[in-house]
């Protein structure tokens, strides 16, 4: 009820605020210092709205996560004869969680010998199934390039063929020679790129059974690589990480570079700049700085172009497409384009190493989790981006 209750909120602070530049501005269109600074006011109070609407969504969905039933009443499963579970094995079975668990609780002091069909190159522990699932539940949480990509599990290089050249018809006479073109492909491939993250604990918190050890894992490293992952699929240059959509070389397609301040007619442009077939699921992907510029702006008709969100779990929109914002989406430049043409490849499984000693003096332990991943763009006429007149291209290293 409270997520509603802030997008009623919104939605009239949005309309009041419509209603005073509508009654305020002056032929030319602006504002006077006065107005403009009482516009402002309700124009911050709208972006806190939606900050608290996105914090309430995530809430709800994490609420709902943790209220599911950990036990279901099912006496048998469908195609098991007298109610006969299958066993669970290998690292999905309840015996490797619970080894994994007890061997963090313990420093790695009681390690069963269930792990070592876990252990990896590094010397640590693959993540349990279960828990590898609910970090990738996390890392989709915290990162829209999850929710909007391609997705890919690799076991090695993977190879993506694309078609270079297109058939083309051509009318011929009764009885006249075939024409034959020559069908060219390329090829893109994802590596997979290592990414990690290492956090540190006090040995009182392992030793004590009312934290919830497990999900506080899980949420720490889920929240900072699905951070880092989202960074790197907007503005990665290939070199030790994905390629970014941003990217000007092999990202998306550069539209357009702004000489002068972005107005509602380049948006249109670029709506239309992008070809059919990807409109039809195309979305924004923009900066928080940048939409609040583009929240005044007004089609030829005079109706705002920005129309917030009026019912819980539906997206915010531009033009009537879905505007997705992101913390790490440049300030000077936007997307627009399907961003399923974007594939993530998955390297494997998540995997989990315990520092010994390092941290041993200051009575902390530390934790590191690993996992291998790649993302390009393998059609990059399927996204357009919009550069305004002060884009610098992403510093890379």
């Amino acid at each position: 009820m409270r997520l509603q209750q802030l997008i009623d909120q919104r939605a009239k602070a949005w309309e009041a605020a419509k209603a005073f530049v509508d009654s305020h501005q002056k032929e030319n269109g602006t504002l006077s210092s006065e107005d403009s600074a009482t516009y402002e006011k309700m124009e911050a109070e709208i972006t806190d709205l939606t900050a608290a609407i996105d914090r309430e969504r995530r809430a709800e969905e994490r609420e709902a996560e943790l209220n599911k039933p950990v036990n279901t009443p099912i006496t048998a499963k469908p195609g098991k004869a007298n109610g006969v579970e299958e066993e669970k094995t290998g690292r999905a079975s309840d015996e490797y969680r619970k080894a994994m668990l007890n061997a963090l609780r313990t420093n790695f002091r009681q390690v069963n010998n269930v792990l070592q069909e876990g252990v990896d190159a590094d010397g640590g522990y693959l993540v349990p199934e279960e828990y590898d699932k609910r970090i990738v539940d996390v890392l989709e949480e915290e990162n829209i390039m999850r929710g909007l990509a391609t997705k890919i599990t690799t076991s090695g290089q993977h190879k993506i063929n694309i078609a270079a050249t297109k058939p083309a018809a051509a009318w011929i006479e009764e009885g006249g020679a075939l024409s034959f073109g020559d069908a060219t492909f390329d090829q893109i491939y994802l590596d997979a790129f290592k990414l990690h993250v290492a956090i540190k604990v006090t040995e009182e918190l392992l030793y004590d059974n009312a934290f919830n050890l497990e999900n506080y894992i899980i949420t720490q490293f889920g929240r900072a690589l699905g951070n880092a992952e989202e960074d790197a699929f907007l503005n990665g240059d290939g070199r030790g990480k994905p390629v970014g959509i941003f990217n000007p070389t092999n990202g998306g397609q550069v539209f357009k570079k702004l000489s002068a301040d972005i107005k509602a007619d380049d948006i249109l442009d670029l709506v239309y700049g992008l070809k059919r077939p990807y409109r039809k699921k195309a979305s924004f992907i923009i900066n928080d700085a940048l939409l609040s510029q583009i929240r005044k702006f007004k089609d030829n008709n005079g109706a705002y172009i920005w129309q917030p969100s009026y019912q819980a779990g539906e997206p915010d929109r531009i033009l009537g497409y879905p505007v997705h914002t992101s913390a790490f989406a440049p300030e000077a430049a936007f997307a627009f384009g399907e961003y399923s043409y974007y594939n993530i490849g998955d390297r494997g499984s998540r995997s989990f190493s315990e520092l010994r000693e390092l941290f041993a003096g200051n009575g902390m332990i530390g934790y590191v989790a690993k996992e291998r991943v790649d993302g390009k763009l393998i059609l990059p006429e399927a996204v357009q981006v919009m550069q305004l007149k002060s884009f610098i291209p992403p510093v890379t290293g």
